[in-house]
């Protein structure tokens, strides 16, 4: 067993496989760029090698300074975790030749897997079912264009060495063809240093399922069940769960059988995973196949109780695998949510900025569900625009798919995050989305269930009660506090206590009774249900974690002038607690309206001016491209929202634009 590893990565997976090794008693070293000098990955890690500045180009991409912070600190191997140099044949190869061990696969089966393209050559000489698509070199965008005709649309455009969703486009027509094609060359190029892309049929309405492997250097390998991983946006995965609702037992052997078979056809050595792209059916067709450790693994360990990092450090040092496939067996329901920076009321661009606040849910057993976050920052950390914006993988287990769900949203309302724009609020209302509770998935979910992008719901039924009694909870609390203030003058019925309240809550008005019992509250709502509500909320805190009645509630709170700002399953409202006589003279108040302008387009995101796509003086449609974007190794293209002619063009191509910059002006 090795003595001392180096984790050739950042942010989660750097902390992640940390926190094995240190339980197995090995050392580790954290490589870092000037971005992330004082990342939580550096500070967890026995030393830390500086490799460069922030551009991962400059630093995590490049492999002579991976080996030279090898030798400057007697590390014997190498874990690369997942994206950066993870599925570069060229990695492994270095290593070997500077008697370094790769924790990952032999660099043959990288060539034959990892590559997108080789891989589905491999799986078609293996008579694997594949997807209609062409393989070859695609020369420019009129030769893309009539491939995809010749196959038929719709058709997803792919980086050969891609991953994460970069460097991936669908087109519905040849003319997004020509756009997707340049826009996932370049995205492949920055991302993984190779361009080559592949144009494959899109199987309509699919579900995206991945069977997970680990082999070892003495040909075994066993698969671990599978993941379904169908909740994506812009191709990249939101959510992730295992095992799948879709597959039965006989399914599952299936698809596991032929993904082991493929492992052992190019003596595959590790962790990796096999992924298919399935119908409603039950029919599936091989995707690719990913040569590293995933990012969605929590789950696969949660539903086996099996530590894939350390799998893959016992293996590569030599070690026959523990288990055979017979000792597999899935254990209850696992649902991982990745919160990522990105304002999902913005079309979900990235933000980046300080954390404020990061107050994670507590970890652990909760009740009969297991609550597991794994991150790589802490509060007062920043997000940086260099890499990618995943902040954590929220992760709950339970007996049950219902029972992981209901675990996974309330530990989403208890995640609270401030100081950046972050998913969570989305997060929250797909658990509480019903299809996705009853597992009528497709990787089209959220394209069809929010058509218009994501704006919180104002809350309603079950959802509004909840709000509304923890507005009066957190009211009485702020209440007792100012009681409690010294030097008041005290006037006859100043601080009488008046049991007739109004909540008003995102505008609509609820009466209530309320009824202090000790530290706890008696609220009577409007339909005449009284319930007991408990909190051990204090003034400041952003999360209030309490009963009502006998059902647990987190909700999250912010402060506002006379009130609060509170965010639940999804739903976001502010909310206001008076007396009947305060209330009637509020909605006497006038509102005031903001005036907004739609004459300039502003910078969404942070980000670098990759291209401006039009002219000073030149007409365009609504939905035509304006100006393409790049922020966290993502291309935004920016679309013209109205008719109309450009009178100024403010930015130019390579300008780094902070948010709400403009970038140019309408007549």
């Amino acid at each position: 067993m090795f003595d001392k590893i180096l984790i050739a990565n950042r942010g989660e997976i750097a902390c992640r496989v940390i926190k094995t090794a240190r339980r197995m008693g090995i050392r580790t070293v954290a490589v870092y760029s000037d971005a992330d000098r004082d990342a939580v990955h550096v500070a967890m890690a026995d030393e830390a090698v500086h490799i460069g500045p922030a551009a991962a180009s400059e630093s995590y991409l490049v492999i002579d300074k991976i080996v030279a912070a090898c030798k400057q600190t007697g590390a014997q191997a190498v874990h690369p975790g997942y994206g950066f140099l993870s599925e570069r044949e060229a990695f492994p190869k270095a290593l070997e030749a500077a008697g370094i061990v790769f924790i990952g696969p032999n660099p043959g089966a990288i060539a034959a897997m990892g590559d997108k393209i080789e891989s589905k050559k491999a799986a078609a000489a293996a008579e694997v079912s594949t997807v209609p698509g062409f393989l070859g070199v695609i020369e420019s965008p009129e030769h893309a264009k009539k491939i995809a005709d010749e196959i038929g649309y719709p058709v997803m455009i792919k980086a050969s060495a891609g991953g994460g969703g970069k460097g991936m486009r669908i087109a519905f027509s040849g003319d997004e063809v020509a756009e997707g094609f340049a826009r996932a060359k370049s995205e492949a190029a920055s991302s993984f240093g190779d361009d080559r892309v592949f144009i494959e049929k899109f199987i309509t309405d699919p579900r995206h399922i991945e069977i997970q492997l680990i082999g070892d250097k003495h040909g075994n390998v066993v698969y671990l069940g599978e993941r379904e991983c169908s909740i994506q946006r812009r191709n990249q995965k939101v959510i992730e769960e295992a095992p799948s609702p879709l597959l039965d037992k006989k399914t599952r052997r299936k698809m596991g059988e032929q993904a082991v078979a493929l492992a052992k056809a190019v003596n595959y050595d590790s962790a990796g995973t096999v992924e298919f792209v399935a119908g409603q059916d039950k029919s599936f067709y091989f995707l690719e196949m990913n040569t590293r450790l995933q990012v969605e693994h929590p789950v696969t360990e949660m539903i086996t109780g099996l530590d894939l990092v350390e799998l893959m450090i016992r293996v590569a040092a030599g070690e026959k695998l523990p288990i055979t496939q017979d000792d597999v067996k899935l254990n209850g329901w696992a649902v991982e949510s990745r919160v990522y920076a990105e304002d999902p009321t913005r079309n979900f661009l990235p933000s980046i900025g300080r954390l404020t606040t990061y107050r994670p849910p507590e970890e652990g057993q909760q009740g009969k569900a297991i609550v597991r976050n794994d991150t790589g920052v802490e509060e007062g950390g920043e997000i940086a625009i260099h890499y990618d914006p995943m902040i954590a993988k929220l992760v709950t287990w339970a007996p049950t798919r219902a029972e992981a769900i209901a675990a996974q949203g309330e530990a989403l309302d208890a995640f609270a995050i401030d100081g950046i724009r972050h998913n969570i609020p989305f997060l929250s209302a797909l658990m509480a989305h019903p299809r996705w509770q009853e597992g009528r998935l497709s990787t089209g979910f959220i394209a069809e269930e929010f058509p218009n992008g994501f704006a919180p719901p104002e809350p309603a039924g079950p959802v509004a009660l909840r709000m509304m009694a923890a507005a009066a909870a957190i009211d009485h609390k702020l209440n007792q506090r100012k009681r409690g203030i010294s030097g008041q003058m005290r006037a006859p019925g100043l601080f009488a206590f008046e049991h007739d309240r109004v909540v008003i809550l995102a505008g609509e008005s609820y009466p209530i009774t309320v009824e202090p019992e000790g530290e706890d509250l008696l609220v009577t709502q409007p339909d005449g249900t009284a319930h007991t509500v408990a909190s051990t909320w204090r003034p400041g805190q952003p999360v209030w974690i309490g009963t009502i009645g006998s059902e647990r509630v987190a909700i999250q709170v912010r402060s506002l002038l006379n009130g609060v700002f509170l965010q639940h399953a999804g739903a976001a409202a502010e909310a206001r607690v008076y007396t009947r006589r305060e209330a009637e003279l509020a909605a006497l108040m006038p509102v005031k309206e903001q005036a907004g302008s739609g004459k300039q387009v502003l910078c969404p995101m942070p980000g670098l001016v990759k291209q401006i796509l039009v002219t000073e003086g030149q007409e365009v449609k609504n939905g035509e491209p304006i100006a393409v974007v790049e922020a966290m190794k993502m291309e935004n293209v920016l679309r013209a929202e109205r008719d109309a002619t450009v009178s100024k063009i403010h930015a130019k191509e390579g300008d780094s634009l902070a948010v709400d910059a403009v970038i140019l002006e309408f007549a």
